[in-house]
Order: structure tokens, then C-alpha cells, then sequence
């Protein structure tokens, strides 16, 4: 049974996503700016948590500047994307706009580099559906994360438990920074 205290907690997530991603086309827009992770070492958009106080366009500024050593104006608002399981948080995905800086490694970011869209790397849900978003413009969508679920998991555990771990690691702030 749902008590008022869970319908304020709904609110409060839908109001205030944990997450924050930023989609960075090059200037034909045939291109997207990717990082590799340290921790767990797969190519995936920058971005990461909100800070306390943090506003959520703040935050994607803030976290592709430490990620990938860019300076980005905020474009627009791609997606409002919640989860439907403990295995993600509530993101807002961002296209931006590079303004300056140059591309940088650092302790959370292995490299840094543009990918044709039509070749990119293998991607973990839901980095590939966020880049087609952005990709296809129109208003912002909000959507559930489907494709971030235990059936998903199970696969990865199943081909690439060293990757799974490594990821379940950092989720508990154990990150295994190589």
C-alpha cells in the first residue's frame, strides 16, 4: 500500500533526477563525443550524479568539463529517462554544444574521442537509445528505462562478468580505477 510519504518520493524523483548525461554531435552532426570509463572500462556518453544544490544543467556542464576537459553550452533537453529497477537512476540527457577546451584523461576517464554514428563501439543500455534520441531532435521524451533490466544484466553476467562486476563495484562506491 502507498503511503502520502511514497507519493512525495515519486514527486521528488520525478522533480529531481539523480543523473545527468550530455550528447556532444560534431558540427555536421555525423559524429558523437564518447568517453571510455576507468572503473568499468566500456565507451559511454559523459555524464554522472548531481550534487547537492546542483541544478541539473549545471551538473552536465560540470561533469563533461571533468570527463573529457570541454567547455559545452547546454543546447537542449533531450530526455527525461526513469528507471523501472534499482539497476539505474533518473536521468536528464542533454545535447550540447562544444564552446572550447581541449580533450583530456583523467582518473574517472580513459579517453576521449568522437565515433561515427554509424559505427559505434558496443554500448550498455541505455546509451544507445539516448544517442538516437538526440539524434532524431523533436521536443524532449520521457520514457522508461526498459532496457536497463535484470534480463540484461543476467546476459552481461553471463559474457562479461568482469565488466558486471567492476560495474556493481562502482555502484557501491568501489570503483576500480585502471
Amino acid at each position: 500500500m502507498e503511503t502520502k510519504n511514497s507519493h512525495i518520493h515519486t514527486f521528488l524523483r520525478m522533480q529531481y533526477p539523480e543523473s545527468v548525461a550530455a550528447l556532444l554531435f560534431n558540427p555536421t552532426r555525423t559524429e558523437v563525443l564518447l568517453i571510455q570509463r576507468r572503473d568499468v572500462p566500456v565507451w559511454v556518453l559523459p555524464g554522472g550524479g548531481i550534487d547537492l544544490g546542483e541544478r541539473p544543467e549545471q551538473a552536465a556542464l560540470r561533469e563533461m568539463f571533468e570527463e573529457t576537459g570541454f567547455q559545452v553550452n547546454i543546447e537542449r533537453l533531450v530526455g527525461v529517462y526513469t528507471p523501472m529497477n534499482k539497476l539505474a537512476k533518473q536521468t536528464m540527457v542533454y545535447e550540447v554544444k562544444w564552446v572550447g577546451g581541449t580533450p583530456c584523461v583523467n582518473e574517472e576517464t580513459r579517453a576521449v574521442k568522437f565515433f561515427p554514428l554509424n559505427q559505434l563501439p558496443p554500448l550498455p543500455p541505455p546509451y544507445a537509445e539516448w544517442i538516437a534520441d538526440g539524434c532524431a531532435g523533436g521536443p524532449p521524451v520521457t520514457r522508461m528505462l526498459t532496457s536497463v533490466n535484470y534480463q540484461t544484466l543476467m546476459k552481461y553476467v553471463l559474457t562479461h562478468p568482469v565488466l558486471v562486476l567492476r560495474f556493481l563495484l562502482s555502484r557501491i562506491g568501489l570503483p576500480i580505477n585502471t
